[in-house]
């Protein structure tokens, strides 16, 4: 029997939430096998050509080049995430959320989903990222996972904040600053990316405001900051 588009993008959706911890994937227990046959066994449903691929990243994961799983390991979970965007384009489409004044938890709530969701990296762009910003999110990022954070007003005291954090935790965490931007974007692991339509920090505060996914935009977004990134100055 076929499986639906929205059956489809359920399981893809609790293959990327269950997903075991990245320091022990690559360990050969009946939970992590389980794990990578069933992502597998996802993508393939979701398209032929892309599970193909999918099995040849799971050889090289299973390899000795360190290199080569680490590559391997990004390539399965961008498909992971570029399935789930396709499906919900195709059934039920980009997500989006709008926040009333005041409602500042159900904004945070918002954005806390979207960070626990990243398995590789976060790409933060904001030109009003601060110390505050630090506290809220970024205690909800998953161990391993690195972010990048792309500012400019507030470096003052997003930085000590951020070296404070990194200090503790471990997480792996880069600042470059910018000029020529306004938005607020977050993109995760180089497959999804969402709008906020205020500062990260201030969400819902003062004004209402809304948290959309990016979609047929989104590799334009990316091309962009991406360069933007590439050209800014290391803090």
């Amino acid at each position: 029997m076929e499986i639906s588009k929205e059956q489809l993008l359920l399981e893809i959706e609790d293959i990327i939430r269950t997903m075991p911890p990245r320091e022990t994937l690559s360990h050969e227990s009946d939970e992590n096998l389980s794990w990578l046959g069933r992502a597998a066994a996802g993508i393939a449903a979701w398209d032929s050509t892309q599970g193909a691929l999918f099995k040849g990243y799971l050889a090289t994961f299973h390899g000795i080049n360190a290199v080569g799983r680490t590559q391997a390991f990004r390539n399965m979970i961008t498909t992971l995430h570029q399935a789930r965007s396709d499906l919900r384009m195709n059934t039920i489409g980009p997500m989006s959320a709008a926040i009333p004044t005041g409602a500042v938890f159900d904004y945070f709530d918002e954005v806390r989903k979207v960070i626990e969701a990243a398995k590789t990296e976060l790409f933060f762009v904001d030109p009003y990222l601060d110390a505050e910003f630090v506290s809220r999110y970024l205690p909800h990022v998953t161990q391993g996972v690195q972010v990048r954070l792309l500012s400019r007003e507030r470096i003052a005291s997003l930085l000590p904040a951020v070296q404070a954090f990194r200090q503790q935790t471990g997480l792996q965490i880069e600042i470059r600053s910018a000029q020529g931007f306004h938005d607020r974007f977050v993109f995760v692991d180089g497959s999804e990316c969402y709008q906020s339509g205020a500062s990260f920090k201030d969400g819902a505060k003062k004004a209402p405001t809304t948290l959309t996914q990016i979609g047929d935009a989104f590799q334009a977004m990316k091309t962009t900051y991406e360069a933007l990134w590439g050209g800014g100055t290391i803090q």
